[in-house]
């Protein structure tokens, strides 16, 4: 076999797999099981050693990197945020949590509404009123929506940044 077709097939391979781990990174903003801004990463750094650093450089992935560690302190505050601004019990942030796990298989319905009923749940397990366990779920939810938005703006960002250091 000619040695420039097999370099030829491990390239496509590597870009597909870099597209495809972007691909699944964004996904990953909005469901919780995958990890969303480090597979965008990943990706992002995997075409640039296709490229030898030639469009972008450590600098770039140095930024990039640091959003990604702002990407998941977001992921981890923002259901806690909303969940403590109302009370919310250790038992609710957790049963949020599963609740966003399980809603996976569920398609949109399970991933809008599994976090809300895992922090009701929760929070009733805790001992606690169905108002506060109904208040818990709302601001629980709201926080994981407002914290996917964030991810998923973060998450754009690194692409803007990324395809700004190529072309520029």
């Amino acid at each position: 076999m000619d040695g420039a077709f097999v370099d030829g097939i491990w390239l496509l391979l590597a870009w597909a797999l870099a597209l495809a781990l972007i691909a699944g990174g964004l996904v990953g903003t909005l469901l919780p099981v995958l990890p969303g801004a480090p597979l965008v990463f990943f990706g992002l750094w995997l075409i640039a050693l296709i490229d030898r650093y030639r469009h972008v450089g450590w600098p770039t992935l140095t930024l990039l990197g640091a959003i990604v560690l702002l990407t998941v302190l977001i992921d981890f505050a923002a259901s806690a945020l909303g969940a403590k601004k109302v009370g919310a019990s250790r038992q609710a942030v957790s049963g949020a949590l599963i609740g966003s796990i399980i809603g996976v298989f569920f398609g949109i319905p399970g991933l809008l509404l599994g976090p809300f009923v895992g922090a009701v749940i929760g929070e009733l397990m805790a001992q606690s009123r169905v108002e506060q366990a109904a208040r818990v779920g709302v601001a629980t939810w709201l926080g994981l929506l407002a914290g996917s938005i964030a991810k998923l703006a973060l998450c754009l960002t690194m692409l803007l940044l990324f395809a700004f250091a190529w072309f520029v």
